[in-house]
């Protein structure tokens, strides 16, 4: 290997927003995630939602008003009438 144009390379603490970390190695000496092994639904077998800015909230809400054009029951077209002048 080349030398200077590696990174450094560490030992680095993972923390887990449930509170859980463990030890790996990276480039960066600390990683802070969401959802890990230990509380992600996958290894769990629990259902867990991860909402984190309220985008499921936001999306019942406009699930919930109807505004999503696909959802709208369409009209029935009116008959045009009739031109006279033709």
């Amino acid at each position: 290997m080349k030398e200077g144009i590696h990174p450094n390379y560490f030992e680095t603490v993972v923390t887990c927003g449930c509170g859980n970390t463990f030890k790996t190695h990276s480039t960066r000496k600390e990683l802070k995630v969401d959802i890990c092994n230990m509380c992600h639904p996958f290894f769990t077998g629990r259902l867990k939602y991860v909402d984190t800015a309220g985008r499921i909230e936001k999306f019942q809400s406009k699930f919930a008003a109807g505004s999503y054009a696909s959802l709208q029951q369409r009209k029935p077209k009116k008959p045009k009438p009739a031109n006279p002048e033709s």
